[in-house]
């Protein structure tokens, strides 16, 4: 009955992530505003995703459920090179998504200039490089087990057993590789972002008048009314963009820091089975969830995403169904929205993904010096503003 159970809830976990993955690639493809480079990294971490779920969870499942190993220590190795390679160009993947949004952030006007197709190819490329050289070549070296030779193979290996052997060298190498350094980077990033996020919302309180006065026609007498006070905006703006990091990077962290921990602890013991260890099997498949969170972290936590999801569930093709494009708003509250959307994830905009981003940096930039001049005019008496910033001649 427990085996049953187990295998239910792996079945579902198995689901969601193919799902998922699927959902976040039929997104892209049939949406012409989610067809941007920036969303390059998107589909690539939905197709790395998607392939563990493929390639790598069914076995996983199956050496869970099951005493012995049934297919063979060939197949072993080569299920557990892929899973290795798998989980690693995920991580990386989402590191790669970290530095684009800080560069996004951090250089807007230049930000197009810098993120070129051939660039993202490089680094496409350079996160498979390194995927591989920690899974496929020191497996089929044997160069992650304590007495050089491969793993599972020879007339020592244990019959129908499927066990991945680890020593210090190869443990300290790719935890440190593919997972404690993407995740301080990671953490510097967001944090930046975060940071920025909250100085740009900050100056557009600053030079915001905090009361208008208007005239209802040519001869009658102004009237005052009192804006509702940008600070609470901007604090809720705040919250959102902290709660929205929080769910980034704990997600990342509570799915993966427990795998790595006792990864580290029995590389650096030379323990020749991890699998046999009770709580090795509940962090792996902990790590495995993040694939499965993946599509809503970095797909459903943005709108256009959003609305691409919920028009394919519905069989309804975003190109097709006369999915109207949302402009972008001239109020100061709508840039705010826009700025965490923009920040946060993605980095595609209502207009369009890299370059929408630049526009929206220069609006925000137009609206502060339009917001201070009127400013200026109402405390010397010379003109009107409204919310929006809009002049109104006295």
């Amino acid at each position: 009955m427990s085996k049953l159970l187990l295998g239910i809830i792996l079945s579902l976990l198995i689901l969601l992530t193919v799902g998922g993955n699927v959902l976040v690639c039929l997104a892209v493809c049939a949406s012409r505003r989610l067809r941007c480079l920036t969303n390059c990294f998107i589909v690539s971490l939905a197709v790395t995703d998607l392939l563990l779920g493929l390639l790598v969870l069914p076995f996983s499942a199956l050496a869970q459920l099951n005493d012995e190993w049934p297919l063979g220590p060939v197949f072993c190795n080569f299920y557990i090179s892929m899973d290795v390679m798998l989980c690693t160009a995920s991580i990386l993947t989402l590191l790669a998504i970290s530095v684009d949004r800080y560069l996004a952030v951090t250089m807007p006007l230049r930000y197009t200039s810098i993120v070129l197709p051939w660039r993202v190819a490089v680094a496409m490329a350079s996160v498979w490089t390194v995927s591989v050289a920690v899974s496929f070549l020191p497996i089929q070296m044997g160069w992650n087990t304590v007495n050089g030779t491969v793993q599972n193979q020879g007339p020592w290996a244990s019959e129908r057993k499927c066990r991945f052997e680890l020593n210090g060298p190869y443990v300290l190498t790719d935890s440190l590789l593919t997972f404690y350094l993407p995740l301080v980077a990671m953490c510097w990033t967001y944090l930046q972002i975060l940071r920025i996020a909250r100085a740009q919302a900050k100056r557009i309180v600053s030079a915001r008048p905090t009361c208008t006065t208007t005239y209802n026609c040519r001869n009658n007498p102004p009237t005052t009314t009192t804006v509702v006070s940008s600070v609470t905006v901007v604090a809720l703006r705040e919250h959102k963009a902290t709660v929205t990091l929080a769910a980034v990077i704990g997600a990342f962290v509570v799915c993966w820091l427990p795998y790595f921990i006792l990864f580290t602890v029995l590389g650096l013991q030379e323990h020749p089975d991890p699998s046999i260890v009770p709580q090795y099997p509940i962090v792996l498949w902990l790590g495995y969830a993040n694939s499965a969170l993946n599509p809503i972290l970095y797909g459903a936590l943005n709108r256009d995403f959003r609305e691409a999801y919920t028009h394919l569930l519905r069989c309804r093709c975003p190109l097709n169904s006369g999915w109207r494009s949302r402009q972008p708003s001239p109020s100061v509250t709508a840039a705010r929205d826009q700025l965490t959307e923009v920040t946060l994830l993605c980095g595609h905009t209502p207009v369009t993904c890299g370059e929408g981003l630049t526009e929206q940096n220069v609006m925000l930039q137009e609206m502060n010096s339009r917001a201070a001049t009127a400013a200026i005019q109402f405390a010397n008496g010379n003109a009107t503003t409204d919310v929006n910033g809009n002049e109104r001649s006295s």
